[in-house]
């Protein structure tokens, strides 16, 4: 079954299994601690047991990557999964219309299709590596803002040196913090975001995959804090830090951080 496709039908069934736990205490509830060493809270746990269960019946890939449940063997596919069953756990629970599905299939290491859904509006961005990346089967790109003083970014950061970021944040035009990086890395690539800056350490290729590509995808550029290639681990306890832009940006951003 073609990824992409798979994939709609996954965000359908993730949708309509936690309708009953977004904005109520109840998808809060603490179950248990994930692969991540964070806690797993129902709604999260609910989310991947649909997507799981989807893949292996589906035979859709032979290892799924998924935050909360780790490595997991499936039999008849090939290449890897990363899955985040709801990105933006806090925002879902609190009833804050921010929280995605993530999914990005790889092969040979290499994320070669990204699907990211917004679970509050099913607004879909997708990719496939070097041939596009599309909102809602619509090519996007990112945007042309070339000053650091016009631009608006979402920027993370707890436990680091302030004065780093400060640097930064006094001159970009607008801080946003949405709360769901595959959300906001597809945002970078629809151009309604300039950049996505995240010191805490704790991003992980669950979080990041599938938005990385479409970011990539629609003309960004992503890196670590020197500006070299962002490598992830396939292992969901290990964080890295991350710098995305619309590419005009990220050499000014890569200084002002230095």
């Amino acid at each position: 079954m073609a990824f992409l496709s798979a994939c709609k039908e996954i965000a359908s069934l993730v949708r309509e299994n936690i309708r009953p736990l977004v904005g109520s205490p109840e998808g809060g509830k603490v179950l248990h601690m994930g692969a991540d060493r964070t806690p797993t809270e129902k709604i999260d746990q609910v989310a991947e047991d649909c997507v799981l269960g989807y893949i292996r019946e589906h035979e859709l890939c032979s290892l799924v990557i998924s935050e909360e449940a780790g490595k997991v063997p499936v039999e008849g596919g090939e290449g890897t999964i990363f899955l985040d069953p709801v990105d933006g756990t806090y925002n879902a629970v609190a009833g804050i219309p921010f929280y995605a599905l993530s999914l990005a299939w790889a092969k040979d290491g290499i994320v070669e299709q990204a699907f990211v859904q917004d679970l509050a509006t099913t607004e879909t961005f997708t990719a496939i590596r070097g041939k596009h990346a599309r909102c809602n089967g619509k090519s996007i790109h990112v945007s042309s803002t070339s000053r650091l003083d016009h631009s608006a970014m979402s920027v993370y950061g707890r436990k680091f040196d302030p004065t780093r970021m400060m640097q930064l944040g006094h001159k970009i035009r607008r801080w946003r913090l949405l709360g769901a990086s595959a959300l906001e890395l597809s945002y970078i690539g629809a151009g309604r975001i300039d950049g996505f800056v995240d010191l805490r350490g704790t991003l992980r290729i669950t979080d990041a995959a599938a938005g990385m590509l479409i970011c990539t995808e629609a003309g960004g550029q992503v890196s670590d804090l020197n500006g070299d290639p962002l490598d992830f681990p396939e292992e969901v306890t290990v964080g890295r830090c991350i710098i995305a832009t619309n590419g005009v940006l990220h050499h000014k951003v890569i200084e002002y951080l230095r």
